[in-house]
C-alpha cells in the first residue's frame, strides 16, 4: 500500500480537539461544525470508555490510556502543524500529548483546562483545595452527580479513577517551549475565584502565556459555542484581544 503524506487543503491549521472528563466528542459537535465552516479540519475523538466508547469502559483505563489516544490520532492520521485544543480535563491529555510528540503541534490551547506540573495528577492539583471530596467513587469509576441512570443518551458516563490518580510525566523541555493560550470562563455576578480554574489560569500567565477571558459556564462548547468558535479563531489567526 501507498502512503502518503495527508495534506490540508484549507489555508487554515488542523485543530485536534480534546474533551473533557464524563464528555465525549459528541459535546464538541456543534462548535467543530461552526470551527469546519470557517474552514478548519477538525478531528474531536472521543477518549477510550467515553462517549461513543463507553463499551470499552474498565478500571484500568488511565490517563496514560487516553494520551495514546490522541498522539495515535496524530500517527495514524499522519498530522503535522496542529492546533491542539484540550477542555477541562482535556488540559492533563494535551500537555502529555505535547511532550510526546512537540514537533507536530504549532500551538496549544487551553479551555477551561488544567494545566499540570510534572508529577502531578487531577487528584493532586484538587485534593490540598478541598474538591476531590465532592468526587464519588463506585467501583474503580468516578460518577458524575449529575446524570441520572435513565436519562437519554448522549449523556455524560462514569471515567476510570486511574484517569485522575495517574501522575502525569513530563520529560521533554522543549514542550515547555510551544506557543500556547489560555482560555478563562467567567460567569456574570460569580465571584472569579470560584471558578476552580482561575489557578491553572494563574500558572499560564506565569509561563508568560495570553490568558483570554470568555463570559460562559465551564462548558461554552455547549453554551455559548459560537462566542467561543469565534475566540478560537480570532486566537488562531492573531486577531484577538485578551
Amino acid at each position: 500500500m501507498n502512503h502518503t503524506k495527508r495534506s490540508n487543503t484549507s489555508d487554515k491549521p488542523v485543530l485536534v480537539i480534546v474533551h473533557g472528563a464524563w464528555g465525549g466528542s459528541w459535546t464538541w459537535r456543534q462548535a467543530a461544525s461552526m470551527l469546519t465552516r470557517k474552514g478548519y479540519t477538525v478531528y474531536r475523538p472521543s477518549l477510550t470508555g467515553l462517549g461513543e466508547r463507553m463499551h470499552l469502559a474498565t478500571p484500568d483505563i488511565s490517563l496514560s490510556t487516553h494520551i495514546n489516544d490522541i498522539v495515535n490520532v496524530f500517527i495514524f492520521e499522519d498530522l503535522h502543524n496542529v492546533i491542539l485544543i484540550g477542555h477541562s480535563y482535556g488540559g492533563m491529555v494535551v500537555t502529555g500529548v505535547a511532550d510526546r510528540i512537540p514537533d507536530r503541534i504549532q500551538r496549544l490551547i487551553y479551555i477551561d483546562a488544567f494545566l499540570p506540573e510534572n508529577g502531578e495528577s487531577v487528584e493532586s492539583i484538587q485534593k490540598p483545595r478541598g474538591k476531590w471530596n465532592e468526587y464519588k467513587l463506585e467501583g474503580g469509576f468516578v460518577v458524575p452527580h449529575w446524570v441520572e441512570a435513565d436519562q437519554p443518551f448522549p449523556k455524560d458516563v462514569p471515567q476510570s479513577a486511574k484517569t485522575f490518580t495517574e501522575p502525569i510525566i513530563l520529560k521533554n523541555q522543549s514542550a515547555r517551549k510551544l506557543p500556547a493560550s489560555y482560555i478563562l470562563m467567567v460567569q456574570p455576578n460569580h465571584i472569579a475565584n470560584e471558578n476552580d480554574f482561575v489557578f491553572h489560569a494563574e500558572r499560564a500567565k506565569k509561563r508568560g502565556w495570553p490568558i483570554y477571558k470568555l463570559e460562559s459556564d465551564h462548558n461554552p462548547q455547549r453554551t455559548a459555542p459560537e462566542a467561543l468558535v469565534n475566540m478560537l479563531d480570532c486566537i488562531v489567526t492573531g486577531k484577538s484581544k485578551k
